[in-house]
């Protein structure tokens, strides 16, 4: 077992702060952004620092995100924002299904090229479907109470948070379209580290018309189960499979406390940059880290 350089990664205390803040300002997961940094940057820096597989980037990422959302979901919590009863339809089809998408990233460890292409795909895909997603307060204004987002025969949930706000709204349905689509996010989120978090909120505010505070919050409890699920399931296949250091623990040791500071970091900094300008940028990026990785696996093909 080779002895671990536990200084190699300290650069990444920063920018794992960065990443963090970024992804609570922008609602999308930290590990979206990891990934590129593990799979474009550190090949860039030197022989000594590219991980071993796209598996463990992607292990190592999920395994960061569970703390950075935890961070976030103690915030959220303390609000009293998130509606625990609502978010179970939801985890009972995503945490699975993670699951499932976790065993077989370990499976599919010695297929680097497969991943890397799958992840750029990924990236492209979400790139327009960010840019022409629809703003919240478009779409599901906050309900006090006595107000209903939607007129049907669903029970009416309450939800009180701590500065003493009252929501209601229809109880939220996950459905045979809302099946399939959690499915597709929990399986891609347990295989490629992202899916979850646009899934579950779209779900809530645009098809079930939740107040985007309370949908926000729930959302934010979901992923959080979601990729723990998922996590826990990718480190035990992975360090089945390699041995320990299957995981780089010396990366590990940096960016969790990193993603906890910036967690915190995020929401104190919520309003100051524009929701639809951060998630502009950030679709931008999606698309030129899909194509930057596109084109590393090009030429691992021998295309280019």
């Amino acid at each position: 077992m080779a002895e671990l350089d536990w200084v190699q990664y300290w650069f990444m205390f920063p920018i794992a702060m960065g990443v963090a803040t970024t992804a609570m300002l922008s609602g999308i997961g930290g590990a979206a952004l990891f990934i590129p940094i593990f799979v474009i940057i550190f090949p860039i820096l030197g022989p000594q620092y590219p991980l071993e597989s796209t598996a463990a980037a992607i292990g190592s990422a999920l395994l960061t995100e569970v703390f950075g959302f935890s961070s976030g979901f103690i915030g959220y919590y303390r609000k009293k924002l998130i509606d625990f009863r609502s978010a179970v339809p939801f985890l009972m089809v995503s945490v699975p299904i993670a699951i499932i998408g976790a065993l077989l990233l370990a499976a599919l460890e010695s297929q680097d090229v497969f991943l890397k292409a799958a992840y750029a795909l990924l990236m492209l895909v979400l790139c327009p479907i960010i840019l022409r997603h629809t703003p919240p307060e478009k779409v599901a204004e906050p309900q006090s109470v006595g107000a209903a987002a939607v007129t049907d025969d669903r029970p009416m949930m309450s939800v009180t948070g701590s500065d003493g706000t009252t929501y209601q709204y229809r109880k939220p349905r996950v459905g045979a379209v809302g099946a399939v689509a959690t499915s597709i996010g929990g399986f891609l989120t347990g295989l490629l580290g992202v899916g979850i978090g646009e899934v579950i909120i779209s779900q809530l505010v645009k098809r079930n018309r939740v107040p985007v505070a309370v949908a926000a919050a729930t959302s934010v409890f979901t992923v959080i189960v979601t990729i723990a699920s998922a996590s826990f399931a990718q480190v035990t296949a992975l360090m089945a499979g390699g041995g320990v250091n299957a995981i780089p623990w010396n990366l590990v040791v940096y960016t969790v406390p990193a993603v906890i500071i910036g967690g915190q970091i995020g929401p104190r900094l919520q309003g100051k940059i524009p929701q639809r300008t951060m998630e502009k940028i950030i679709a931008i990026l999606f698309g030129i880290i899909g194509l930057a990785i596109g084109f590393i696996v090009l030429r691992q093909l021998g295309i280019f």
